[in-house]
């Protein structure tokens, strides 16, 4: 069986920089970019740099920058399956092994977008940083290097558009790049040019990216025809928000081809709208179902009592707590539901119960204390996913860290509830219906205390 080959030469212009050759770039910013080239004519092509000494460019270069992405799951209840050969990546380049291809790359007029996805810890600044030190360079060490060169090229900046996954990710980028900047001498002009001629987005990604099959590659070489070393798998479900000038999306214009792409002058209600609703809904619902004897979010989701323990959590505690249009809000929910449902995709609880206590802080207490200053009582479904964490944590299948795991197996509700270090304040107030939950968790079970939360 032949390797996956481009059949002509690739004609396409290269607009667009990625750093990072990972599953999530492939699955979801290739993918879009991909499908402007084929359906809006946009012939935008993809220089894809490796941002660490090891990664899969020579693997991509073999097949000359194409893969075969499977997209599966849910769409309106329908199960969904679309399969395509992604061709707009036009080369791989790997900075450590040839530093001036990359730096060329800055010199292309059509350049326009840089993106990247270099883990939560490639957005970074390190002092004392040598810029003659190429290896050994950050990524934003490595970013401000090639900013250098286009600006002595004399060159329009650019739009960049990060997808790590931190608060304030283009913010972030931008200010590291300055304090090289300043490290290393570039000049005034150079920082103007950096401030007035480039676009730092703040963005927000939102997709499931399942990576290489390996449990079914070969049946889907198979039936492709062809062998392919990089396929990737995908959900159907994406959603990129993107904070800058809306104008700047006419120069790529997802939006307008049936991609769940929006740009706004503030991501941040969309970003509490996803750690709320579907982060807080993982968080809020994972510990009961395990202590329900559940192993996955498919199983959960199958389950009556622990979906309508789920469902009523979200659209009738968590969703009146956030501030963007109730009809959007539900649209989301329902689609977050109709992922958790995805028959393909086999996401353990005990993996989302990792650092439960952090998580419940970041994710579930936000609603939990504003439908309590709202409303003046307490939402019976949050409050009880409290009380189940802390079962959960009185059991061996907690995971987190010693110190927490030791004190909240051994602590009375009383202190763990006064825990200010755990919970940012004093929640001995809700000590009661705690206590209550607790209770009728130990001598009724968990599944009747849970239908009688829920009646």
């Amino acid at each position: 069986m032949a390797q996956l080959k481009r059949k002509e030469e690739c004609k396409l212009t290269e607009k667009v920089l990625q750093f990072g050759e990972g599953n999530f770039l492939r699955g979801f910013v290739d993918w879009m970019i991909d499908k402007l080239n084929k359906e809006a004519g946009w012939n935008g092509g993809v220089a894809v740099v490796q941002p660490l000494p090891v990664g899969r460019i020579d693997a991509l270069n073999e097949q000359d920058g194409l893969y075969t992405l499977y997209l599966r799951g849910l769409q309106s209840g329908e199960r969904v399956e679309e399969t395509s050969v992604v061709e707009c990546i036009t080369r791989g380049i790997n900075p450590y092994t040839n530093w001036n291809e990359y730096i060329e790359c800055a010199k292309n007029p059509e350049l326009r977008f840089i993106v990247s996805n270099t883990t939560e810890a490639g957005i970074e600044y390190k002092p004392n940083q040598d810029m003659n030190d190429t290896d050994n360079l950050t990524f934003p060490g490595r970013l401000t290097c090639l900013l250098k060169a286009r600006f002595d090229a004399g060159l329009k900046g650019f739009i960049l558009i990060p997808c790590e996954l931190i608060d304030k990710n283009g913010d972030n980028l931008k200010a590291c790049i300055l304090k090289y900047a300043a490290d290393w001498n570039l000049g005034d002009d150079f920082v103007n040019w950096i401030e007035n001629e480039n676009h730092f987005t703040n963005t927000l990604v939102d997709r499931i990216v399942t990576g290489y099959p390996r449990d079914n590659a070969k049946e889907l070489e198979a039936s492709y025809g062809y062998e392919d070393n990089s396929i990737n798998t995908a959900e159907i479900f994406h959603l990129w928000v993107i904070e800058g000038k809306k104008e700047l999306a006419e120069e790529i214009p997802f939006h307008k081809y049936g991609m769940n792409v929006l740009w706004t002058d503030d991501v941040t209600p969309y970003k509490k709208r996803k750690v709320r609703i579907l982060n807080g809904a993982h968080t809020m619902m994972v510990l009961a179902a395990h202590l329900c004897g559940l192993e996955t979010v498919k199983q959960a989701m199958d389950d009556e009592l622990v979906f309508t323990f789920m469902k009523k959590g979200i659209f009738e505690e968590i969703i009146p707590t956030l501030d963007l249009p109730k009809s959007e809000l539900e649209q989301f929910a329902n689609d977050v539901i109709e992922r958790f449902q995805n028959p393909f995709i086999k996401h353990y609880l005990l993996s989302i119960a990792l650092n439960s206590v952090s998580k419940f802080q970041v994710r579930v207490l936000p609603s939990l204390l504003g439908y309590y200053e709202e409303k003046k009582e307490l939402p019976k479904i949050l409050t009880f996913s409290l009380a189940a964490l802390i079962a959960f944590y009185r059991t061996d299948a907690a995971n987190d860290g010693a110190d927490i795991m030791e004190f909240m197996k051994s602590a009375s509700v009383d202190e763990i509830l006064a825990k200010k270090e755990y919970w940012g304040q004093d929640l001995s107030f809700m000590g009661d219906m705690i206590k209550a939950d607790l209770k009728a968790i130990d001598e009724k079970g968990i599944r009747e205390a849970m239908k009688e939360v829920i009646a």
